[in-house]
């Protein structure tokens, strides 16, 4: 486990955040943190030794209120943050994961993957991208995948780095956590089902993306991207209230210190409501499931330079925190 330092300050929007934390002496629980770094027990504050997170959020109109109360009472006793692990803030039933949802990131993307047989020129396909991204957006036809659960990591977590794995880049996504049951919801609606926000870095091991045996299938999202720890999660969920316009927060990661991707989610072709939207037209959406909003340009891909064994990534959303996550390579000591 790559331990986060003690100094490091505790920034979110608002008031409070949810998280999930654990000590030697107490299995993983349900917390409620302050923006001073420290935390109430909300297993013991409600009287209710089997809640979690998602149990919070299967209920969320009536808890919101509560948690409220929680976060101002300053008589209760709270303990410092330092003391605990910290883990995924959320155990997901469903991960939905939007690709190709930045204008800038598909661009270089399409022109960094290129497909078997592909020989038109960087020009051309530049081209094509900047076609298919107005025509999709026009359509209204955000691009939905299924990511799995199991591939969920702690925000401060080592990830593994599979021996497999020629390619391994980094995504840094908004991330959207469900509230309230959604299915074939409208635009409109769709933010109502949101309960918060938390940070997800969605990797990827390029290497793999697409089927070279069978190239007429395309792309290969379970080999790529669902290795386990390949989306290190959090570390809060902060309320949707505190989030005063998800259309324009800073996504920033930064590989050992120096930043690699830094934009707005203004860049984002599909906001957060259409992603949520167009997923509940084919699948109900889950109190607890994340819905991954795309990541922004700025990947190794695009450097030229993609994760080893030592790296450290340290990835920011505003108002959200600050996750940092080492890669490890697989089977290291």
């Amino acid at each position: 486990m790559f331990v986060k330092p003690e100094t490091e300050s505790v920034l979110f929007a608002g008031p409070f955040a949810l998280a999930t934390l654990s000590a030697p002496d107490r299995p993983a629980f349900p917390a409620l943190v302050t923006p001073d770094a420290r935390i109430l027990d909300l297993r013991t504050v409600l009287d209710d030794d089997q809640l979690t997170v998602r149990g919070i959020l299967e209920v969320w109109e009536t808890a919101l209120s509560r948690l409220r109360a929680l976060a101002g009472d300053d008589g209760l006793g709270r303990e410092p943050l330092a003391d605990f692990r910290v883990h995924a803030p959320v155990e997901a039933r469903q991960v939905f994961q939007s690709g190709a949802n930045y204008r800038q990131h598909v661009i270089d993307l399409h022109v960094a993957h290129r497909a078997p047989g592909e020989d038109r020129s960087e020009e051309e396909r530049r081209a094509e991208a900047a076609e298919i991204m107005d025509r999709r957006a026009a359509e209204d036809l955000p691009y939905v995948f299924i990511g799995l659960p199991s591939a969920v990591t702690g925000p401060y977590d080592d990830v593994v780095l599979p021996a497999w794995a020629a390619k391994p880049d980094w995504e840094l996504e908004l991330a959207a956590v469900i509230g309230r049951p959604a299915y074939q919801v409208s635009v409109e609606e769709a933010l109502d089902h949101v309960a918060g926000y938390t940070i997800a870095n969605d990797l990827t091991d390029r290497a793999t993306v697409f089927r070279r045996d069978m190239p007429q299938i395309g792309t290969d999202w379970l080999r790529s991207k669902n290795a386990p720890g390949f989306t290190p999660l959090g570390p809060w969920i902060v309320p949707a209230e505190s989030i005063a316009d998800t259309g324009d927060l800073r996504v920033t990661l930064k590989l050992n210190g120096d930043t690699m991707q830094d934009e707005s989610t203004k860049d984002m072709i599909f906001d957060v409501a259409r992603v949520v939207a167009y997923a509940s037209q084919s699948a109900r959406l889950l109190p607890g499931d994340l819905v991954l909003t795309g990541s922004p340009a700025g990947n190794g891909m695009h450097w030229g330079r993609l994760l080893r064994d030592g790296d450290v990534m340290e990835g920011s959303v505003t108002g959200l925190g600050v996750q940092r996550t080492r890669c490890v390579a697989e089977g290291t000591p």
